[in-house]
């Protein structure tokens, strides 16, 4: 069906997840919904989808896509390890060995089948606890932590898992991290959003908030408690078992309280100076991918971005979500998302809003890279300065860019 421009007022919506806040926020903008599978300006969709349409239909110039169509070389647990050593390698060989170097934010790992026996190796090295995580699985389904290959062989036998079998499912296997910074005897990690407009040139932007996700249990590590996922990981779909739940306050922690908790013990400097290294984390993981994914002008992505600090204040890039949850346990959590959402929408700028040259900041976000401007045409990041986890003046900037826009009308 052939497709004409929207107007502002006439923009098509279609949604796969109807009971998440982007529903909410689609809504909100008085977009038009519609049910076509074609006839849609703007579709938030699931990855079943693509597999099964993106590449037998014509997309007319104006209409927008929530995935890239082999997003899964920066989602999928192997394909990002793969990804991040192929690029350290290149650096190596191009004698960038500073940058290379760079590159060492992700724990010892292997992909299984495929590495079993370089696994085997390491491991008899460097044992202690390892983490075992499926590829291709959400919310912490399938994850175990061992401290013995006969562990493995156990797994293996259940499993059916063969090398050699075609049909077998994909493994990775980490170093587990067994020195977390923890905050009142708890583990946590980071969940931070990150919106990519274009690979091509490479142009992403960060999210100011995000979250810490908490362990109900606190941390151990002894023997008897390797075993116990609420000791050990922070998923919500987890966490929401524990006996001590609390389904009023949930398990998570606003990434400016905790940045503003962090300053308090650390400093200023030292704390600014990890947050910068989870800035460049980011950067050098989308560099990692970009002559990778292909690029089309239909398709942006959210990511939800997974990070681990260490007692050195030291990050750890866990996985990449292509698809992070957009429910909301709390209020503050609904906020939240709601915040982010809407700023994601405005940044795809379907109304055409937005003046022609980049912007720095749009709501909550900030620009992370732009290579379509000379000074974002960079490989590492520029500034020792990041916004992420500042306090979030989104609708103070919103409202200042609108005045702007109608100054200059």
């Amino acid at each position: 069906m052939a497709q004409t421009k929207p107007s502002k007022n006439t923009i098509k919506f279609r949604c796969f997840w109807k009971t998440t806040t982007i529903y909410e926020v689609l809504k909100g903008r008085q977009w038009v919904e519609t049910e076509s599978e074609l006839d849609w300006d703007f579709f938030w969709s699931d990855v079943g989808w693509m597999y099964e349409f993106f590449d037998h239909i014509h997309l007319a110039d104006h209409q927008r896509f929530n995935h890239f169509r082999n997003y899964y070389e920066l989602t999928r647990k192997d394909f990002l390890i793969k990804n991040l050593k192929r690029m350290k390698k290149t650096l190596e060989k191009e004698d960038k060995l500073e940058e290379a170097v760079n590159y060492n934010f992700v724990p010892q790992t292997y992909a299984l089948p495929a590495e079993y026996g370089l696994f085997v190796e390491k491991f008899k090295k460097t044992p202690g606890v390892w983490i075992m995580k499926p590829v291709g699985k959400a919310r912490g389904r399938g994850i175990f932590l061992f401290t013995r290959l006969n562990q493995i062989s156990e797994w293996k036998k259940d499993h059916r898992w063969r090398s050699e079998n075609p049909q077998v499912e994909n493994y990775i296997v980490q170093k587990y991290i067994e020195s977390p910074y923890l905050i009142g005897g708890k583990k946590f990690d980071l969940r931070i959003y990150v919106l990519v407009l274009s690979y091509a040139p490479l142009k992403a932007y960060l999210y100011r908030s995000g979250f810490a996700r908490f362990t109900n249990a606190p941390f151990s590590m002894k023997k008897e408690d390797i075993a116990n996922k609420l000791v050990h990981l922070t998923n919500f779909s987890i966490q929401k078992h524990a006996p001590t739940y609390n389904s009023k306050t949930g398990t998570k922690w606003p990434l400016h309280n905790l940045k503003m908790y962090m300053i308090t013990k650390h400093g200023e400097a030292q704390v600014n100076e990890l947050f910068h290294d989870i800035r460049s984390l980011i950067l050098r993981s989308l560099l990692s991918v970009q002559n990778i994914i292909i690029q089309d002008k239909h398709c942006f992505e959210l990511y939800g971005y997974d990070i681990l600090v260490d007692k050195n204040l030291k990050p750890w890039l866990l996985e990449v979500n292509a698809s992070p949850s957009l429910a909301a346990d709390t209020t503050q959590d609904r906020d939240l998302k709601y915040g982010m959402l809407d700023d994601v929408l405005t940044l795809v700028d379907m109304e055409r809003r937005l003046p022609t040259q980049t912007s720095l900041q749009v709501g909550g976000f900030d620009l992370l890279v732009d290579q379509g401007t000379a000074e974002g045409n960079l490989k590492t990041v520029p500034s020792p300065f990041t916004y992420l986890g500042c306090y979030n003046d989104r609708e103070k900037q919103l409202k200042q860019m609108v005045k702007a826009q109608t100054a200059s009308a």
